[in-house]
């Protein structure tokens, strides 16, 4: 049987091509993780002194220098605080005026109306700022409570080599990448500035609004006052995390149906319309300014959204 060399040589080109961008995704992801892990790093080689450091660290997370959070709006800088973007005001501000401008265009251009114009400056200076920051706190979550197993077991392993504990904490601070390892950095920092290992841990516990991180401050808040083997507690404190994630990962499995379900009924309607208005886009043309239409079109955004509430009731359990 003959083999065609243009077929090898194909499919040669395409092996090394394909092995050629694995290559340079691996490289990409080791650069991205060693940044990861020297942010905080980065930000010591800038400022000279421990305090120094504290107090910039606390200001990228939008605390006061005291480590204090606004009591106005406490929502909002609790939802700043948990997402972990480095916090800028002015910036921020900027940021925050551009995409409104954009969204008041986009509103005048759609709707040709002062409503339309409101409508974007709300969607752009309000609900899209609060949307970015809202998933960027969900990722960080997640990933807080991915990586906070490990940073026990180098903890625990730190111990068990003979290592103080701001010792083990400040390892992890080093070793790991974000978010947890800029979380047991500030930690280690502020247990060398001169706060407790019970109050740098609950600080840290505020700043990540995380369920597994405060079972994890309570751990140490009880071996600080009660006393007791911390390599024991710690495991066990990570065995429990480990646990908790799979129950999580098995719920988010048993309610991918009910939520599959949620994203198809809720999303066929304006589907069905759309596809209906780009096929003969005058069907609704001479009854759309009706005002029973109007009313009827409102009472059906109505109940889907009361829909979307009840499936969600259905489908959210949490642990």
């Amino acid at each position: 049987m003959a083999v065609d060399a243009k077929l090898i040589v194909m499919v040669l080109v395409f092996a090394a091509v394909f092995a050629g961008v694995q290559g340079m995704a691996g490289l990409f992801s080791v650069a991205t993780q060693k940044r990861q892990v020297n942010r905080r790093l980065k930000v010591a080689e800038r400022v000279e002194g421990i305090s120094a450091l504290v107090v910039e660290l606390r200001k990228q997370r939008g605390l006061s220098a005291s480590g204090g959070r606004a009591e106005r709006l406490r929502w909002l800088s609790d939802l700043i605080i948990a997402s972990g973007l480095p916090y800028d005001q002015r910036k921020w501000l900027t940021y925050v005026g551009a995409a409104a401008l954009i969204g008041a265009g986009g509103g005048w251009v759609g709707l040709h109306s002062l409503l339309g114009v409101l409508g974007g400056l709300v969607g752009g200076g309000v609900l899209a700022p609060l949307a970015v920051l809202k998933v960027q706190a969900g990722k960080r979550s997640k990933a807080l409570g991915f990586q906070l197993p490990q940073a026990l077991d180098i903890i625990v392993r730190s111990l068990e080599a003979g290592h103080p504990v701001p010792a083990a904490v400040a390892l992890v601070g080093r070793e790991m990448a974000d978010p947890i390892g800029s979380e047991f950095g500030m930690a280690a920092d502020e247990i060398a500035y001169g706060a407790t290992l019970e109050q740098a841990v609950e600080r840290m516990s505020e700043r990540c609004q995380h369920p597994d991180v405060d079972l994890f401050a309570a751990t140490i808040r009880l071996q600080e006052r009660t006393g007791g083997n911390l390599t024991g507690l710690l495991k066990l404190n990570a065995n429990t995390v480990r646990e908790r994630h799979k129950m999580r990962l098995k719920i988010r499995a048993a309610s991918s149906e009910g939520r599959a379900s949620a994203l198809i009924l809720t999303s066929a309607p304006f589907l069905a319309v759309g596809m209906i208005v780009m096929i003969s886009p005058h069907f609704y043309g001479d009854v759309i300014n009706e005002p029973i239409v109007k009313y009827g079109l409102a009472g059906l955004g109505f109940w889907i959204f009361l829909g979307n509430l009840i499936m969600r009731r259905m489908i959210d359990m949490r642990l």
